[in-house]
């Protein structure tokens, strides 16, 4: 199976498995897992910030930051089809009880005009009480829905400008950041200052078998841990996990341009073909997003998977296909005569 459905279907390397053999462990509940503590310190130097947490998922770290940031029945700002919004499971509501708000925009991004725009005007005491305040803006770099854009680093820093003014605490969730950096040349750091909180993932794209890290203040990330606890996200011997992340930030993040690439020849393929409606220019990283035209969505993933590739399907019509450190330049080919064949009605090649 050409698997497609996602960059977290890779399996770690070797040469990961290696580095996960090999790794000292402690226990990471009580802050004594030595790889553990390389991968924070590695991860908090890349982004620029003073303190990093390793957590078990991206959605618990988005949630980790919200929780810390915010008090229930306060009010969330994310961007159009951010993942925090549609993509955990109502988490923000039932865990922190908190309001989101989403905003419109472009490709998953929103200008400080936007922003000014949502906030409340001056009203009396008495009608304040009336409205969730407002304490957070959530940012997505790339945009997982909007097809892994990238957020241009002038509108983020503009919306930030503005969410600063506003007195608002700000999150990037940057499960994908490697991506941005690799497709703009543009560091981490440089997307992550101005933000008060970041998450990024180990597991989407760099190959680790899971993992996130949510990185900010030491005061912030201190005060998350307590939630991290709460939540069960309490590791014992970490050490093994981590060690795979930290080998995949030290060999898998310049490689991602292959799977750039590879993402552009498949769109380009796809372009061709009947049946499929696909934007060219908005594929920007790893996640090409195409529209089923002719068939329904639901059964051309169908058609696809008894021919050997695996994709992901949201509606009647959007399909996504990512690829990752596992496919080949073979594989794609292979995976174009079979959208071919599954958008004309076949089931077989």
């Amino acid at each position: 199976m050409i698997d497609l459905r996602s960059d977290t279907v890779t399996q770690p390397t070797d040469e990961m498995r290696a580095a996960i053999a090999a790794s000292p462990v402690g226990d990471d509940a009580y802050g004594d897992d030595p790889t553990v503590l390389e991968l924070e310190a590695k991860t908090a130097e890349i982004l620029g910030k003073e303190a990093a947490m390793y957590v078990p998922t991206g959605t618990m770290s988005n949630q980790l930051a919200i929780r810390t940031h915010t008090q229930p029945s306060d009010a969330v700002l994310v961007g159009p089809g951010a993942h925090i919004w549609y993509g955990e499971a109502g988490a923000p509501s039932t865990i922190s009880g908190v309001v989101i708000q989403p905003l419109s925009g472009e490709r998953g991004t929103f200008d400080a005009e936007t922003l000014r725009a949502a906030l409340p005007i001056e009203m009396s005491k008495v009608r304040k009480r009336h409205f969730s305040p407002i304490r957070l803006v959530c940012a997505e770099n790339t945009h997982n829905g909007a097809g892994g854009t990238v957020w241009p680093l002038e509108r983020q820093q503009n919306m930030l400008k503005e969410a600063k003014t506003a007195g608002l605490a700000t999150h990037l969730d940057g499960a994908r950041l490697w991506h941005a950096t690799v497709a703009t040349g543009i560091p981490e750091a440089e997307y992550a200052a101005g933000f008060d909180s970041i998450n990024v993932c180990f597991s989407k794209g760099l190959g680790a078998p899971l993992g996130s890290a949510l990185a900010g203040s030491a005061d912030f990330i201190e005060h998350a841990r307590r939630f991290k606890q709460l939540y069960g996200g309490g590791f014992r011997q970490a050490g093994m996990m981590a060690a795979g992340a930290v080998f995949a930030l030290e060999h898998n993040r310049e490689r991602l341009i292959e799977d750039h690439r590879r993402a552009r020849i498949l769109a380009q393929g796809l372009a061709e073909l009947p049946g499929i409606e696909i934007d060219l220019d908005g594929v920007e990283t790893n996640i090409v997003r195409f529209r089923s035209m002719d068939v329904p969505a639901p059964e051309f993933m169908d058609r696809c998977a008894q021919m050997g590739v695996a994709v992901n399907t949201y509606n009647s019509t959007d399909v996504r296909a990512v690829p990752h450190l596992h496919i080949t330049d073979d594989d794609i080919s292979e995976a174009l005569t079979i959208f071919c064949n599954a958008a004309s009605g076949k089931t077989s090649p």
